[in-house]
């Protein structure tokens, strides 16, 4: 492998200046940075970001702790984020903890201001003690997607106003005439993604429209989840006219359920979702969702957690605030039925089975 005493030799400079024409930093003439850049192409020079970390007491790398990589929505973000980082020269490391606090725990323990200048922590399953634990260490600790920006939680975060999105879903639904609508929650009411199903609740209960807990489920933020929480909702109320799920992946579960028992989507049913992933937008019939400000959040993110490594940030613990969330209308969702042939329709699709 080639070391930068070799390529500082071939280019006739210090080190020094090779590290410099490499990190853009310092004042180098022009000749000389181009006999530098020279070396470095006849060389095959590729420099060691372990050996610069050490030399240097920091390396250009932030971490991404995310809690399942088989989430689709965690690799977009992740792209986002990544497309962020490398605006500023850096590189984006991305660490699935599978759910589990002790993998969390150990990232930050290992990762945390040796590969990593700073970590942006995804909002599940964290431990708030932890975190403060890798900030008194001195890394600095950005919270990403904190869904209760009524609450600041303490550690520096991007907000998204989720109580908001679930609020669009439920008015979208109300004005096409929908008055029966199950709900899947993934996640309990103690959940993260709780504020999404508070804010539908709300916007039901402001219009006089019931919603009994019978009409709930609670289930894995899943395909299959979303899956088995609708054959029971539909099994139980064939009256529904629609149901809204706190993400994606469920309410695409949803509209698996409906068609496998005959029902036409949005004709006889409507499902609408939250986050907008590409798999809402492929699937068909398209799905109607509440699009969550991937590129916006991530992008914020990056720069706040920047700044906290700059010593720029201002406060202990600033909260930044995403754009709000924002209707998509797709296919999946139609104007309401009426009862009597809403029945009929559940009557021939159990016949069936």
């Amino acid at each position: 492998m080639t070391t930068l005493m070799e390529v500082a030799q071939r280019a006739g400079v210090t080190p020094a200046t090779v590290s410099n024409v490499l990190r853009q930093r310092g004042k180098v003439g022009a000749a000389t940075r181009e006999r530098v850049l020279e070396a470095v192409a006849a060389l095959d020079y590729r420099p060691h970001l372990t050996a610069r970390a050490l030399a240097e007491g920091s390396t250009p790398t932030l971490a991404l702790m995310v809690s399942s990589i088989a989430n689709p929505f965690y690799p977009e973000f992740a792209l986002a984020a990544e497309r962020a980082a490398r605006r500023s020269g850096r590189f984006l490391i991305v660490c699935n903890t599978n759910e589990d606090p002790v993998m969390l725990r150990a990232y930050l323990d290992q990762i945390a201001g040796t590969l990593s200048e700073g970590m942006l922590v995804m909002n599940a399953k964290v431990d708030f003690e932890v975190l403060r634990k890798t900030q008194a260490r001195g890394t600095p600790v950005v919270l990403c997607l904190w869904e209760r920006p009524e609450t600041p939680p303490g550690i520096p975060c991007i907000a998204v106003d989720f109580a908001a999105a679930g609020a669009l879903a439920a008015h979208h639904l109300l004005e096409l005439g929908h008055r029966r609508i199950g709900a899947i929650l993934a996640g309990g009411l103690d959940g993260v993604q709780a504020p999404r199903y508070e804010g539908f609740c709300a916007t039901l209960k402001l219009e006089n429209v019931a919603h009994p807990d019978s009409e709930v489920r609670f289930t894995t933020d899943s395909v299959q989840g979303g899956y088995q929480a609708a054959v029971q909702l539909l099994d139980e109320h064939p009256d529904l006219t629609a149901i809204f799920a706190t993400n994606d992946l469920p309410a695409l579960g949803a509209m698996h359920a409906a068609a496998d028992r005959g029902l036409r989507i949005p004709e006889d049913i409507s499902v609408i979702g939250i986050t907008d992933i590409q798999l809402a937008r492929e699937s068909r019939p398209g799905l109607s969702t509440v699009a969550v400000p991937t590129e916006a959040a991530a992008t914020l993110a990056v720069e706040l957690l920047e700044a906290l490594i700059d010593g720029k940030a201002g406060g202990n613990a600033p909260m930044q605030i995403a754009p709000v969330p924002v209707l998509v209308v797709r296919a999946s969702t139609g104007p309401a039925r009426r009862k009597k042939r809403r029945r009929q329709t559940a009557e021939r699709s159990r016949g069936k089975r």
